[in-house]
């Protein structure tokens, strides 16, 4: 990864709807080698995903909750089972 890969990664960090053409403008590319480089960032699994930044009240999620939880056994495999658990929750 060269200084400009991590000039896309920073462009798309702030605005991940930005055209390829925009994104090539910012970082000094022309579009064509640009997008390759995203395409290769998104095969590397560099670029996870793009999501939407959401407003929490507005779809009814106005608050956050902070639990500790305390496990009576703890194992590698316990600790997994229970991550693996919560994992399945999208609100967690």
């Amino acid at each position: 990864m060269d200084a400009v890969d991590r000039a896309i990664l920073f462009q798309l960090q702030q605005d991940g709807r930005l055209s390829n053409v925009d994104l090539s403008a910012r970082v000094g590319l022309s579009p064509t080698p640009c997008l390759r480089r995203v395409r290769n960032l998104e095969e590397a699994g560099i670029i996870q995903g793009y999501h939407a930044d959401l407003d929490p009240t507005a779809i009814g999620r106005g608050f956050q909750v902070l639990v500790q939880a305390n496990m009576m056994i703890k194992d590698q495999s316990t600790i997994e089972a229970f991550e693996d658990q919560v994992r399945e929750f999208p609100e967690i």
